[in-house]
Order: structure tokens, then C-alpha cells, then sequence
């Protein structure tokens, strides 16, 4: 079955009505609406520049004006009715218009292309997306210096290998996510620098014969400068792929500590309960208690990573300047951004709410042999041992814990002496492990002090 009805923004060149199908294919109103705000606010100042230039009449300026706003209200009012047969948001709006305004809606296209109107609509919307990313990441950050700055004390067993490695503290180790976070903030802040050249008056590839001045428009929408290339201004998407790159290493930090509170909260650590708000219970087993928002948290990372995949595979192969192609752009980048930002608000909710079991932290870092490596220190720093002689006994040490069936701290003086006739009972003052991480007082270390004076730094930081 045909579509009889010609899309006449396509102008005199196509006299046939469009095919369903590709009517189906073409469109991309379905979601290019959500550009609707960046699409007026972009028409808008290029109307305003049209005027200033003589290019258009301050009357037929005026009229452009009050109709997109009327355009607008109706958008934001739910009542603007979508077209599929005008294709995307930028003739659904110049129809919209012209039905309001009538003649001079058919000059505000003067100048411009779709070409030059979808990249600077895209551009804004990212660009708006970039900054309600770093604003979830620092309210993120805000709730992990809270539970930093209640357990900077409290100690922890530090893993690696998921082996109980040496013992830490609770704050250093909910400071590691905040400056994981502060590199990610750091990322979108950097591309949106990059991102924030205007692509409006390039028109279709090749910029334009009429007197426009790009240097207003640009302004006028809080870009640094003009592109300074139209092929480029129109076939770019880098900024898109940017975001999307800073997007997937964000995503994959909330993956590594929404995989950390799953395996906390379990039975066999209840490291942290987390509150009733981010979790779930099972409709057959009543105990259940079950960190489903972490667990989703982890699989949105996927839909992210996959938004970049495919964007850079759309891309890889396009020759300058525009394909049709990259109408597949937009979908991938609005959905991996709302998984962002639902990600970074869930996590917010889940640290901001979970409580820290202190009891059964100090319990585990007690375990594993997780003060060893003080013990090799203590046989270097008071008996001058070389380190590897003294990794060497403090080995035979364990073993001989293992063989026992006890921790470090609980063999005698005499089993360590067994071992090694220099040791004396003030090797005990480093084997607990409150000494352990008070004593870690390298920058960076995970003694109670630095933790303090890093949870200072970052909240001036964040102001």
C-alpha cells in the first residue's frame, strides 16, 4: 500500500507519495523529538541572526519568534500532535509553524540545511547531557564521602584476587570510588569543552552565500566559536562518541562497586545491609533480601557499552559529510544517557542509604593472615633483615599459623622464635590489625589520618 500524500518539504524534485515502508524506515520522529527544545531554542537564534544580518525582516523575525514559542508551549503542553510523514522534529516544527504564522515560517529555513540544524540539535542535547552527568556523578561522590568520613576508623579487609590481602579502612575504601568518580566528571568536562563549537551555518556541507554571521548564533547559544570547517561541522559525531566513551567508563566504575555491594550484602560477608528502598524479596523464599538495584545497575553497563559500539561501527565506514546512515546515532545515545543517569541516581540512593556493618567488618579484617606484609616490614625496619628474608620467615610464620589453626597475632613468642631467633614481643604492636592501618601514613595510604585529609580535599572540591 502507498502513502499518496507526497511530503512536500522535499519541494518539487519528488512527485510520487512515499512507500510505508519507507515511510517507516525514514522517519525518525519517533524519538528525534526528544531534540525538541534544542530544535527551537537552535531556530530561534538563527531567526534572530537572519534579522540582524538583513536577511530577513525584524517583522517576519518577530512573527518566527512568537510562533515557536507557541510551538514550544504546545510541545511541553502534550499537545502537538507528531507527524511520521514529516520525517523528524525539524519539519515537524517549521509545519507546525507555518500553520501559525503562515508565509514567513518558509523563511526561517533561509541559510541553513537539516544538515547544519540536526548537528547543532544533537550537539545541544548532548552537551546538556554531559552536564547532568558530572552534576549525578558529584551527588554520587557527596554520599560516598559521607560513609568515607563516618568509617574512616573502622577497618576493613583489603582484597586482591578477592583474597584477603592487608587490612584497610572502610573510608579509603569508599574513597577509591570518588576519585574513580572525579576522573569520570573529569572526562565529561573535558569533552564537553571540545564539544561546544557550533555547527549551525555550515547548511548542507559547504556553508552558505548569504551574509550570516556565525559568531552570533554561536554566542547566542553558549558556544565557545564556530566550527571552523563545514564538512566537518556536518559529518561529526565525535562529540556523541565521547560522551558515549565517558558513559561506558563511568558505567563500568558503577559496575565494579554495585558488583562489590552484591557480594557485601550476601550472607557470607554482610559486610553492609542495604536499605529496604534498593532492594527486593523472593515470592518463594521469604528470607530473601536481594540487591536487585545493584544487580541492574551491573547489567545497564551493557546497554551503554553497546551504544558506543554501535555508533562508532555506524561511523567507521561513512564518507564525508552526511549519510542517512547517521540518523542511527540519536536512539543508541538517548538510551545509553537515561541508563546513566538512572544508574548514577540508584547508586547515589543505595550508599546514601546502606549501612556499614562495622562488627563483621573488623571480624574479617582480622582474617586471612592480613597482617603479614606488617610483619615482613617489622623484621626489615627492627632486625635489618633484607625484605626477601624476611618474606621468606614471615611465609614459615603463616604456615605455622595455618598448621596451629590460628591467626598471626595468636602464636606465641616462642612458635616466632621457632622461626626466627631475633623476634621480640614487640612484633605483637604491628600484628593488629588497628595498627596496621594507622600506620599506612604514605599519601595515598589507608590510615585513618589520610582518609580524613582526603575526604577535607574532595569536599572542597565539590563545594
Amino acid at each position: 500500500m502507498t502513502n499518496k500524500s507526497a511530503n512536500q518539504m522535499w519541494g518539487g524534485r519528488f512527485s510520487a507519495g512515499v512507500d510505508a515502508i519507507m515511510e517507516a524506515i525514514n522517519a525518525s520522529i519517533s524519538f528525534d523529538q526528544r531534540l525538541a527544545a534544542q530544535d527551537i531554542e537552535g531556530s530561534r537564534a538563527h531567526a534572530a541572526m537572519l534579522a540582524a544580518t538583513g536577511i530577513i525582516t525584524d517583522s517576519d523575525a518577530e512573527a518566527i519568534r512568537e510562533g515557536l514559542l507557541t510551538v514550544l508551549s504546545e510541545i511541553e503542553g502534550g499537545a502537538f500532535e507528531f507527524s511520521a510523514a514529516l520525517e523528524d522534529i525539524h519539519m515537524n516544527v517549521e509545519a507546525r509553524l507555518k500553520d501559525l504564522i503562515g508565509e514567513p515560517a518558509g523563511r526561517l529555513h533561509t541559510a541553513r540545511s537539516r544538515n547544519d540544524q540536526v548537528a547543532l540539535d544533537f550537539r545541544m542535547w548532548v552537551r546538556d547531557q554531559a552536564d547532568a552527568a558530572i552534576s549525578g556523578i558529584e551527588a554520587l561522590q557527596r554520599a560516598l564521602l559521607s560513609q568515607a568520613e563516618i568509617g574512616a576508623d573502622w577497618v576493613m579487609p583489603g582484597f586482591t584476587h578477592l583474597q584477603t590481602a592487608q587490612p584497610v579502612t572502610w573510608g579509603h575504601h569508599m574513597m577509591a570510588y570518588v576519585e574513580m568518580l572525579g576522573r569520570d566528571a573529569a572526562r565529561f568536562r573535558d569533552a564537553r569543552v571540545r564539544m561546544n563549537e557550533s555547527p549551525l551555518g555550515a547548511a548542507a556541507l559547504a556553508g552558505t552565500s548569504f551574509p550570516i554571521d556565525r559568531e552570533m548564533t554561536a554566542q547566542a547559544l553558549r558556544f565557545d566559536r564556530p566550527m571552523a570547517n563545514s564538512l566537518d561541522a556536518v559529518a561529526d559525531r565525535d562529540f556523541a562518541l565521547e560522551f558515549l566513551g565517558a558513559a561506558s567508563i563511568c558505567a563500568m566504575h558503577l559496575s565494579r562497586l554495585a558488583e562489590e555491594l552484591v557480594i557485601w550484602s550476601s550472607a557470607q560477608f554482610r559486610f553492609v545491609t542495604l536499605s529496604d528502598s534498593f532492594s527486593t524479596g523472593s515470592s518463594i523464599m521469604p528470607q530473601k533480601k536481594n540487591p536487585d538495584a545493584a544487580e541492574l545497575i551491573r547489567a545497564k553497563v551493557a546497554r551503554i557499552f553497546g551504544a558506543q559500539t554501535a555508533l562508532l561501527i555506524v561511523m567507521k565506514g561513512l564518507p564525508l559529510t552526511y549519510s542517512k546512515d547517521m540518523q542511527e546515532d540519536k536512539e543508541q545515545t538517548f538510551d545509553a544517557a537515561d541508563n546513566l543517569m538512572l544508574a548514577l541516581a540508584a547508586m547515589e540512593g543505595m550508599v546514601r542509604d546502606m549501612t556499614g556493618n562495622r562488627d563483621q567488618l573488623a571480624a574479617a579484617a582480622g582474617s586471612g593472615f592480613s597482617t603479614a606484609t606488617d610483619l615482613a616490614d617489622w623484621l626489615v625496619r627492627v632486625l635489618g633483615l633484607p625484605f626477601r628474608e624476611a618474606h621468606h620467615i614471615t611465609g614459615s610464620l603463616v604456615a605455622l599459623a595455618e598448621q596451629k589453626g590460628c591467626d598471626l597475632p595468636d602464636l606465641s613468642l616462642e612458635d616466632m622464635k621457632s622461626v626466627h631467633d631475633g623476634i621480640t614481643g614487640n612484633v605483637f604492636d604491628v600484628l593488629t590489625v588497628e595498627n596496621s592501618v594507622a600506620s599506612r601514613i604514605s599519601y595515598g595510604g589507608t590510615a585513618p589520618s589520610c582518609v580524613h585529609a582526603q575526604v577535607a580535599r574532595w569536599k572542597e572540591t565539590l563545594g
